[in-house]
């Protein structure tokens, strides 16, 4: 089955949030690919992934994004 495009948010709790973002430090210290499940679906995330932190400032509004970006095979 295609994948179709999709383009959501998830809200995770600090704890949550905090516990993914070790898993991904450690295995992008270690050079090595990463899974992780958004909304039901499972994405792996290959080892040689790009990365990037994006700033956005709206008014009163502040946003902090940390993007990995791959294509997929």
């Amino acid at each position: 089955m295609p994948r179709t495009d999709r383009d959501l948010t998830k809200v995770y709790s600090r704890a949550q949030f905090a516990a993914k973002l070790r898993r991904l430090a450690d295995a992008i210290e270690s050079g090595r690919s990463f899974t992780i499940q958004v909304a039901g679906e499972k994405l792996k995330v290959p080892a040689d992934v790009a990365f990037n932190v994006e700033h956005e400032r709206s008014g009163a509004n502040e946003e902090l994004e940390f993007q990995l970006l791959w294509t997929r095979e």
